[in-house]
């Protein structure tokens, strides 16, 4: 199966960019949207033979979510069952036969880690909320077969000094603090795998956003923050892990993961 994921940064700003043909050209089985920016009733996409799940924030023109399968799951859930994250549309969720689907937007902590706090809470609750699901765990507390989950996104965090271009200016800094990545190693600790790192351990200079300041894109000087993880069950069946950095049309760009199952 094929993965994509894509944080659009505006889902009507990349429909009149290229949306349709990079869509076309990857022809994945799921694909994941994060920072939609919509309404519901804001944006209608014809996409024949695929179903369609959005998550929207209250807040206009802010977040949201979107997944497009061509498999229609057995289950969809909109949030984590915390009404303080869940009227942010970060989260939309897919029972399939043999996995959950997880398509996640992760809080900005923003500058000067002002938003720090909500952005740890959000991080210990998605990390429960992704071993519920394992376990058979539902958010309301009702239960359902346990299954390996998929999650993928934009997480808002470089993980290590080789996941950007520049980590010596930027430590302790928005989306390079202790504090979230301490996070993001607790959520790998809890027995999910970084698929692109356990592909690539030594790749560096490639990244998934550059900033639209400095023609950083041009210069490459860009971080990695995007991601495909897995429970560690579902790793011996990872047949590809990609960043397609090639697509534009965001200031991020698609990453992938092939999956044999």
């Amino acid at each position: 199966m094929r993965f994509i994921s894509w944080n659009v940064n505006g889902i009507r700003a990349v429909l009149g960019k290229n949306f349709a043909e990079v869509f076309a050209h990857f022809n994945a089985d799921v694909f994941a949207l994060q920072e939609t920016k919509c309404q519901a009733g804001q944006v209608e996409l014809d996409l024949p033979g695929y179903h369609q799940f959005w998550s929207y924030a209250e807040k206009k023109g802010y977040s949201g979510t979107a997944v497009f399968s061509k498999e229609e799951p057995a289950r969809v859930l909109h949030g984590l069952g915390i009404p303080h994250f869940d009227c942010e549309g970060r989260i939309v969720a897919l029972e399939f036969d043999k996995f959950w689907f997880v398509d996640c937007y992760t809080p900005n902590s923003q500058t000067d880690l002002v938003r720090i706090d909500y952005r740890t809470e959000w991080d210990d609750a998605f990390r429960e909320f992704c071993l519920g699901l394992q376990s058979g765990v539902l958010p309301d507390g009702s239960t359902v077969p346990s299954k390996p989950v998929v999650m993928c996104g934009d997480f808002n965090v470089a993980h290590n000094d080789i996941d950007l271009k520049n980590p010596d200016p930027n430590r302790g800094k928005s989306g390079f603090s202790d504090e979230e990545r301490g996070k993001f190693d607790e959520l790998l600790a809890a027995g999910f795998a970084d698929t692109f790192r356990r592909v690539h351990p030594d790749l560096a200079g490639v990244y998934t956003w550059w900033s639209y300041r400095r023609r950083a894109r041009r210069t490459n000087a860009g971080w990695r923050i995007d991601y495909f993880l897995v429970s560690e069950s579902l790793m011996p069946r990872v047949a590809g892990a990609s960043i397609y950095d090639e697509v534009q049309g965001s200031d991020h760009c698609p990453v992938g993961l092939e999956l044999e199952l």
